[in-house]
């Protein structure tokens, strides 16, 4: 019996570009002082969850701080909260342009830009966080998850990440995961689990005071500030 010799893989390599076209929807929320000032405003990037995905920027505007804002609530800074297109997942890519566009056409204070997001905004957040981890002043992802081995990227990056103790949606341990590596690496992190909650945490840390006067206390460059 003749025995075959082992096949032997060959070497390659690529470098090409990858373009495609990303069309999104967004609303814009401006504080009620801006266009009566010069300065520069912080602003927060907030991303929704897949119950919102479509078309109907409406459906925005159920949870977080675009519901607030619906409600009469008066913020101290920019709000971008962009729509994710129907059967679609957040596109980092598209995420970036959209900041990028903001902050040329609006008055941005550019070392005081934040990311929230809830469920499927909170994955988003951690990893847009971690594709440009100097875009940011702070992040605060909620009930989401990602990338542990990635996380050491942002160690320089203030965060407070939020999750239900029972959510059926997206274990708790998810976020456990982040936050362990992160604190290993030597990140600046908070971890806040609601022991007796499920997956809707967000209603109560949007409306809970500290956490906008931590989040708007954070500057680039591992300055703080005193939130306005």
């Amino acid at each position: 019996m003749t025995l075959k010799r082992p096949a032997r893989h060959k070497t390659g390599s690529i470098r090409t570009t990858v373009q495609s076209k990303i069309k999104g929807r967004y609303l814009l929320y401006l504080p009620p002082e801006y266009r009566g000032s010069r300065r520069r405003w912080p602003l927060v990037l907030f991303l929704h969850g897949a119950g919102e995905r479509g078309s109907n920027l409406e459906k925005i505007k159920a949870h977080g701080p675009p519901h607030l804002v619906e409600q009469g609530e008066s913020f101290p800074f920019i709000l971008l909260s962009p729509q994710c297109p129907d059967d679609r997942w957040w596109s980092i890519p598209f995420l970036d342009a959209l900041l990028k566009e903001i902050a040329g056409q609006y008055r941005v204070d550019v070392s005081r830009i934040y990311v929230t997001g809830l469920s499927m905004g909170g994955f988003a957040a951690w990893e847009l966080a971690i594709t440009y981890p100097k875009r940011f002043a702070a992040i605060a992802p909620i009930c989401g998850g990602g990338q542990p081995f990635l996380v050491h990227k942002i160690k320089h990056l203030p965060v407070w990440a939020f999750h239900g103790g029972r959510d059926p949606i997206v274990p708790v341990r998810k976020s456990r995961e982040m936050v362990a590596h992160l604190q290993a690496a030597g990140g600046n992190v908070r971890f806040t689990v609601y022991p007796d909650a499920e997956h809707d945490v967000w209603t109560e840390t949007y409306r809970n005071p500290e956490f906008w006067e931590w989040l708007l206390a954070q500057k680039k460059q591992g300055r703080r500030i005193h939130a306005k």
